[in-house]
């Protein structure tokens, strides 16, 4: 077996050298088999296979999905053989094979060879002994994925990272069929993206999904050089063809010549998340998530209003006499009118809990779908009045409208009409 993964090698030889680890039940710890290959489709969309202890004796417990409804069988020694062999001859796109002393990860290329990396564990492994009747929820990116020890992601991480993709899912399918439509591979950028754990996981399971017939290009930007730096030597060292990373600022972002399927700004800072969906509006992105992180614009401007001797409406004061309680309320507010600036330029937004408020306080997520053709005359003139009345009533301007002003002329004044032209 090749150790770097640098020189294809022929697929059947490849599978069968892989065959031995699923079956030693002493040594394997999982395995994961996902994705497609080119042209062809398994019959499952993700088998997850890891050893159990029955009261029979150990097992090998093989779980598949369909994306909806996962299937549990477990197999003993007569049987094991048969079902990993089944599963070997399915045309997945990847597998990821981790035991007590290594890790080996196969994909499939687009001629049909097969790229194997062979490395040690990251982490002294210790054998689960699990009971017969435990009943784990199916993650939907193995928790035991090296990304998360390469990212040092602890529990809570891998949490937030199952709960966004829970939230990322139902969105695969669209942006698989704008990309499959064109012959292209699909087109993701994260602005803003950080120390990126949420834009490895999201490029991981996208790419399980997706498969080598279309392939995923994933770009995260962030305007700190040491960064950017840092993701990319981890993509390089994860082995995560397709992922890569540039500096630059949200605004002057270049998303290049392919269209963007998906934008993702994920605990992008104050305004910048405002800048992430402008360039999302501004790109016609069909698809974008959002989780706000602070929202100190709002805040300043309310606080600022304040100062100049501008009242509280009515019945606010309540609120307002209690700080920590205005700067709740602030937040919400300032995601409110992102979500209907949002609505009134042609996408429906849904504002979401994604992870429970234990793991972290900044839990909402914006989800963004672009609606062909904008809205209909009559909920466009209902929206823009509603728009107008809540920033009027609080004096504010939202950030989002002041990046989209060319697309906000029409709100300077109460029921304006609206404009003929698309408004998509």
């Amino acid at each position: 077996m090749s150790n770097d993964g640098r020189v294809p090698e022929p697929l059947d030889a490849a599978l069968e050298a892989l065959r031995p680890l699923l079956c030693d039940l002493d040594q394997l710890v999982r395995a994961v088999a996902a994705g497609r290959r080119r042209a062809a489709s398994p019959a499952h969309l993700r088998a997850d296979l890891r050893p159990v202890d029955l009261k029979t004796g150990r097992h090998l417990q093989v779980t598949t999905t369909d994306g909806r409804t996962p299937t549990t069988t477990n197999h003993g020694p007569p049987g094991m053989a048969a079902a990993v062999d089944a599963l070997l001859a399915e045309p997945f796109g990847t597998w990821f094979v981790e035991t007590l002393d290594r890790v080996v990860q196969l994909r499939v290329t687009k001629r049909g060879e097969a790229q194997v990396h062979t490395s040690g564990t990251s982490r002294r492994v210790v054998q689960p002994t699990p009971r017969a009747h435990d009943r784990e929820r199916h993650r939907l990116l193995d928790p035991g994925d090296p990304l998360f020890d390469a990212l040092g992601a602890d529990a809570d991480k891998r949490r937030q990272v199952d709960a966004f993709l829970r939230q990322l899912e139902p969105m695969v399918v669209h942006a698989v069929q704008a990309a499959r439509g064109q012959g292209r591979p699909v087109h993701v950028l994260d602005l803003g993206c950080g120390n990126a754990y949420l834009t490895f996981a999201a490029h991981r399971f996208l790419t399980e999904r997706v498969g080598d017939e279309l392939g995923v290009h994933t770009v995260g930007i962030d305007q700190r050089p040491d960064m950017v730096a840092r993701n990319a030597r981890l993509a390089a060292e994860l082995g995560l063809d397709g992922l890569a990373f540039g500096v630059g600022e949200i605004a002057t972002a270049d998303p290049g010549p392919a269209p963007v399927d998906l934008v993702l700004a994920l605990h992008a800072c104050d305004t910048a998340t405002d800048d992430a969906l402008a360039r999302a509006v501004q790109w016609q992105t069909p698809l974008a998530l959002a989780a706000p992180c602070c929202h100190h614009d709002i805040q300043r401007r309310l606080q600022a209003n304040r100062r100049a001797g501008t009242e509280i409406p009515e019945p606010y004061q309540a609120i307002w006499r209690h700080r920590i309680l205005g700067q709740r309320f602030a937040d919400v507010l300032t995601d409110a009118l992102r979500a209907d600036v949002l609505r009134v330029v042609g996408f429906e937004v849904d504002v979401v809990e994604f992870v429970d408020s234990r793991h972290t306080p900044r839990n909402a997520l914006l989800r963004v779908r672009r609606r062909p053709g904008g809205l209909p005359e009559q909920e466009y003139r209902r929206r823009v009045t509603e728009l107008n009345d809540l920033t009027r009533q609080w004096s504010v301007r939202p950030r989002l409208a002041e990046l989209l002003q060319d697309r906000f002329d029409e709100l300077a004044t109460l029921g304006a009409s609206a404009p003929s032209q698309d408004r998509s």
